[in-house]
């Protein structure tokens, strides 16, 4: 290494020590516990109510959460689990437990197996990766939690996300371990985005929950406006925030159905964009530069995270745009500006085509249309429904993203799907 090249490293490395932007960035992370939740009042009282009685001994009912991604669902009943285990101290004749598991993380998202296997070890208990049948790891989960005299609270975050990939057997066989244990119970507590959730589920599943719910409205541009002007004294030194950062941040994530968390992150993001600009200040721009690095990243680890199913069909979409079905289908050249649309009927043919090319299990129409309905939630691209008249309706899709955007989603498949 040159000695021009060891300056510059000692120049950036002494701009970073010299910190002029943060006091605590901790503080902005999401697995950031703040004292006080603000605007969630109200939730956090219906959530210890509803849970309450677990202090008595009793089982309370089964519990859902429901609101978009940042509504404060997490942070709640975290909130109530930290000041029902503040009193598990005083309960002599039973054992409180209150165990937390994200649903979404990849390694133990795609099978019940999986999941369970880690309940077991949250529990104090061992069992392989794989290898078990899944009843064998079921009777470890119950030996474990009816070794003595013990209520269990199993909060299952993103739980919509694990029944989409395994099937809604998983709850209903959780709903019905009560039956088995002899001297311990188990309540659930799902948190789901989709406020639907319960309506897909088979009515039995639904009629073995018994279950309270919750909702959650999202945040307005006030709310969040203040809810980062809170954090910000905490987080920020003095007058480095240029006038407007908080306002615009703000109206960035009420535009993302109020997600106090987006919120969070592009606060964040800016400080550390600034930081690196050698910036005494963070400003308008870096909330910009911040939104589009949180837009690119966001799309590309939804990509990254799919069951390969999920990526094929999106593969499948994105080759049809590419390519076209006729000569005039063609990709935007900027976000906004999508091309000619395909349909679900072409995408379900092409994805056919390359499941028999790879000799892959090849999902039903209906599943492959729910798919492409996921994608279009996820802001990739943009389905309409069209009338033909007595020719019934179709769905028309159009990509959503940017060329580069797309282009790296296809970059990951390829390497994913090991395609050449």
């Amino acid at each position: 290494m040159k000695q021009d090249d060891k300056n510059e490293l000692d120049d950036i490395f002494e701009s970073f020590d010299r910190n002029l932007i943060f006091k605590n960035k901790s503080i902005l992370q999401t697995n950031y516990q703040p004292k006080e939740i603000p605007y969630r009042e109200e939730q956090i009282k219906q959530i210890a109510s509803i849970l309450a009685p677990i202090l008595r001994g009793e089982k309370p009912s089964n519990l859902f959460l429901y609101g978009k991604t940042g509504s404060g669902k997490t942070l709640s009943v975290q909130y109530v689990r930290d000041g029902l285990m503040k009193r598990a101290d005083k309960i002599n004749d039973f054992t409180l437990r209150i165990e937390y598991l994200n649903c979404k993380l990849k390694k133990i998202s795609d099978t019940e197996y999986r999941i369970l296997a880690e309940l077991v070890r949250k529990l104090g208990g061992e069992v392989p990766d794989t290898g078990l049948p899944t009843e064998s790891v079921y009777n470890r989960f119950l030996e474990l939690i009816d070794s003595q005299k013990q209520l269990v609270i199993l909060i299952l975050d993103e739980i919509d996300q694990t029944v989409k990939k395994i099937s809604d057997g998983f709850l209903y066989n959780l709903t019905r371990l009560n039956s088995e244990l002899s001297q311990s119970q188990i309540c659930i507590v799902g948190i789901s985005n989709d406020l639907t959730f319960l309506e897909g589920l088979d009515p039995r599943v639904r009629s073995s929950l018994g279950e309270e719910e919750v909702v959650f409205p999202p945040y307005n541009a006030v709310q969040l406006k203040e809810i980062l002007r809170k954090r910000s004294e905490e987080v920020f030194k003095e007058n480095v925030l240029q006038d407007g950062v908080i306002e615009k941040c703000a109206a960035f994530a009420a535009r993302e159905h109020g997600d106090a968390r987006r919120a969070l992150d592009l606060l964040r993001i800016a400080g550390e964009l600034a930081e690196r600009d050698g910036s005494k200040k963070v400003l308008l721009k870096h909330i910009d530069e911040s939104n589009g690095k949180m837009e690119r990243d966001k799309i590309l680890d939804v990509v990254k995270s799919e069951p390969k199913q999920f990526q094929l069909v999106l593969y499948s979409i994105i080759k049809l745009c590419e390519r076209g079905k006729n000569p005039q289908t063609t990709l935007g050249k900027n976000k906004g500006e999508k091309g000619d649309a395909i349909f679900t009927g072409d995408v379900y043919n092409y994805y056919e085509e390359l499941c028999r090319k790879r000799r892959m299990e090849v999902l039903t129409q209906r599943r492959v249309s729910d798919i492409v309905q996921e994608f279009d939630m996820l802001g990739i691209i943009n389905v309409r429904v069209i009338s033909k008249g007595r020719g019934g309706r179709m769905r028309e899709i159009r990509m959503a993203i940017s060329n580069n955007i797309i282009e790296k989603a296809k970059e990951i498949i390829e390497e994913s799907l090991n395609y050449g």
